[in-house]
Formats: structure tokens, C-alpha cells, sequence
């Protein structure tokens, strides 16, 4: 009786021997897989990274950060940050009470005040102005004086119509 207790002990030992194995072996091929899986996804998300920063260094071209020379005209004033400075100067135009003198066009539904702010390089910036509802677009020449007065010409306009 004793002998065949022990041989079943035995028997049921190998059996949950062999159970551990095969579930060991089927999750490290589980884990395996996923793992594969998730190197695949890293190398497009590497290879989208790497093209996104392309795109925004073509984005970027047309910027006064990105130009030196043009930077070089601001050197003798010893701004730290000239184009946050012209942009704050352009933002400062919004700050009159009604529509913003540099857009050409009464506000429809409120008045018009300048959003977004391109700065192109050191003559020339590209903004977007709306009143909520309807929205256009301005070139603007500007010119930084050694006063670090800055002086804003329209050039160009456009207002968006409305298509619904």
C-alpha cells in the first residue's frame, strides 16, 4: 500500500511537471510574440517620429528663428527673443477697443482681432485674424526700429467666405 502510494505521488508529481512545462513553454511563446509585436510597432513609430521632425524642419524654413541672417539684422539691439518680441508687439494692436486697426474689415460678429502670428523673417509677417464667426489672413511688413519701436505696413489681405 505504501509502494503504491508513493508511485502515485510520483505520477501525480510528473504530471504537474509537465503541465508547468508545456504552460511555461506556450506563455514564453505568447510573451514572444508580443514582444515581436511590439518591436514592430517602435520601429514605425520611430520611422513616423523621423519623418514628423523632417516636416516640421520644412516647416520651419520660412521662420526668423531658423534665419540667421535675418537675425543678423537684430543683433545690435541685444533682444533676447525677437520674434516673441515683434509678436507681442503685433498682439499689443489687438488690445484697442474695437476691431484691430491692422485688419481692414468691420467685425460681423464681434470685432476682428489678430489669433495666429507668422513671422516670416525680418520684413515680413503672416497672421490670421477672426471675430468668431468669419476669419482671413494679412502679410504685414514690419520694421524694428533701434528704439525697439515696431512699425506694422499691410500689404496684403484676405477674408474667408462662408461656404455653408
Amino acid at each position: 500500500m505504501k509502494k503504491n502510494i508513493f508511485l502515485y505521488l510520483f505520477v501525480f508529481a510528473a504530471l504537474i511537471i509537465l503541465y508547468l512545462f508545456v504552460s511555461n513553454a506556450n506563455m514564453v511563446e505568447a510573451k514572444d510574440d508580443t514582444a515581436n509585436k511590439l518591436r514592430g510597432e517602435v520601429s514605425e513609430l520611430q520611422d513616423s517620429v523621423q519623418q514628423l521632425q523632417l516636416k516640421v524642419l520644412d516647416m520651419q524654413y520660412f521662420s526668423l528663428e531658423n534665419n540667421d541672417d535675418a537675425l543678423a539684422y537684430y543683433d545690435h539691439l541685444e533682444i533676447r527673443d525677437p520674434s516673441r518680441y515683434i509678436a507681442d508687439k503685433l498682439l499689443e494692436t489687438n488690445e484697442k477697443k474695437g476691431d484691430n486697426p491692422l485688419v481692414p474689415y468691420e467685425g460681423m460678429e464681434s470685432d476682428f482681432k489678430i489669433n495666429k502670428i507668422k513671422i516670416l523673417n525680418h520684413k515680413w509677417i503672416v497672421a490670421d485674424f477672426s471675430d468668431g464667426k468669419f476669419w482671413g489672413e494679412l502679410l504685414l511688413r514690419y520694421e524694428l526700429k533701434d528704439n525697439h519701436g515696431v512699425d506694422f505696413t499691410l500689404v496684403d489681405h484676405l477674408l474667408y467666405t462662408r461656404s455653408n
